[in-house]
């Protein structure tokens, strides 16, 4: 199964950590977020890499154009919504998707993306069983553990599946139907809430759901308190601690020290 990496979105509610720079080159630990997840997806089981551009994002395409294990789609930036639509129409389906503000994507997460929806063994999810072909997956992660680790939620995009509170996280799986994440429940809802071109919540309703507890997928840096939080998640990696998922149960504090006094956005404050 391919990949397709969301590239167009502004990034306005980054602050001054993105007023001068687009938001997949907005730098986490020194390396733009982009390139993180362009380097999960290439230790993935996904097999071709489509970067999805926007005319707010020229930087990117430059930088993403030089890249041989990546093509680019010019999607035209009428938002994230609109601009999937235009970029799936341009790719082979089912196709992963996924958001270029995961700076902490795991191959590991991906692949187990991929293995939900059928195509874990890197072949074709058309002839995988469950009509993998057809449906699509979005992964989710608890709200608790994004207000564990002090990140952004918004809950306009929150639901309860099995029992627990949990938000998309930007990683997908669109089957070979024309489901595209559009307002299929009618809902006025497009997936854009802010008007900033960046993806606020997951695909449409006909799909099947991935509960995943990872740290990795938890941080979509939005906000500037999002960033300092995915730093401090790769400085703990660097110590020898690495990341955790709750998913594999481990004891202690999952509170990550960002060293910031200055920041007065609350987790639960979109």
């Amino acid at each position: 199964m391919d990949a397709l990496v969301m590239c167009g979105g502004r990034g306005t509610r980054l602050g001054a950590d993105g007023a001068d720079t687009e938001k997949p080159l907005v730098l986490v630990d020194g390396v733009a977020m982009v390139e993180r997840v362009r380097r999960a997806l290439a230790d993935s089981r996904v097999d071709r890499v489509h970067a999805a551009v926007s005319p707010d994002t020229p930087a990117t395409r430059e930088r993403l154009a030089d890249r041989p294990d990546v093509s680019v789609v010019d999607a035209p930036g009428d938002g994230y919504v609109a601009d999937l639509g235009y970029a799936l129409a341009r790719v082979d389906r089912p196709v992963l998707t996924v958001a270029a503000d995961l700076p902490l994507l795991s191959a590991d997460a991906v692949d187990r993306a991929l293995a939900a929806a059928g195509d874990g063994d890197g072949g074709d999810a058309n002839d995988a069983g469950n009509a993998a072909g057809d449906a699509s997956l979005a992964a989710y992660v608890p709200v608790a553990l994004k207000r564990d680790l002090g990140v952004s939620v918004d809950p306009g995009t929150t639901r309860t599946l099995d029992g627990r509170e949990v938000v998309p996280t930007g990683l997908n799986v669109v089957g070979g139907s024309d489901d595209d994440g559009d307002d299929s429940d009618g809902d006025g809802d497009d997936g854009d809430r802010d008007g900033d071109g960046d993806r606020d919540d997951g695909g449409g309703t006909d799909e099947r759901s991935l509960v995943l507890a990872d740290e990795g997928l938890a941080v979509n840096v939005n906000r500037p308190r999002d960033l300092r939080v995915a730093e401090a998640l790769l400085r703990r990696e660097r110590d020898g601690r690495g990341r955790r998922d709750r998913d594999r149960p481990e004891t202690g504090s999952t509170a990550v020290d960002t060293d910031d006094t200055h920041d007065t956005d609350t987790h639960s404050r979109s």
